[in-house]
C-alpha cells in the first residue's frame, strides 16, 4: 500500500523539519519546497494528497501561490493548510479566501496538525 504523500512548502528549515516530523509520525511520505519554484518543481513530480502552505515564503508568498494552484484543475481537490505565525482572524479569512482549506498558526500544536493532517488525507476538501 502507498503512503500518502505531502507536500511542505516551508523556506525556514526547522519548521520544515517539525512539520515534517509530525506528518511522518503519521504514516505519510514528505517532500518538501522552500519556495514557490521548489513547489511548483515538487508538484511536477508527484500530486501530493495534501499540501502544507507557508504563508511567508521568498518572491511569491503562499497566498499567492495557493490562488494560483486553485486555479488548475489538477490540484482542485487538495487539501491545502496554511501555516503561519499571522494569528489574527483577518489572517485565516484571508487564508480562507485564497483557497486554504485550514489554518495553522505557529508556534505550532503538533497534536492538533497532525490530528488535522490526518482528517484531511482521510477526507479531502471540505464541499469538494
Amino acid at each position: 500500500m502507498t503512503r500518502p504523500l505531502v507536500l511542505v512548502v516551508d523556506d525556514h528549515p526547522l519548521n520544515t523539519k517539525l512539520v515534517s516530523f509530525v506528518v511522518r509520525s503519521r504514516g505519510m511520505d514528505v517532500v518538501t519546497a522552500a519556495s514557490a519554484v521548489e513547489a511548483r518543481e515538487a508538484l511536477a513530480r508527484a500530486l501530493p494528497a495534501l499540501i502544507l502552505m507557508d504563508v511567508q515564503l521568498p518572491e511569491v508568498d503562499g497566498l499567492t501561490l495557493t490562488r494560483e494552484l486553485r486555479t488548475d484543475t489538477r490540484y482542485a481537490t487538495v487539501p491545502i493548510v496554511a501555516v503561519t505565525a499571522y494569528a489574527m482572524e483577518r489572517d485565516r479569512l484571508a487564508a480562507i479566501d485564497a483557497g486554504c482549506d485550514a489554518f495553522v498558526s505557529k508556534p505550532i500544536d503538533t497534536q492538533a496538525l497532525g490530528d488535522l493532517v490526518r482528517d484531511l488525507v482521510a477526507n479531502g476538501r471540505a464541499g469538494v
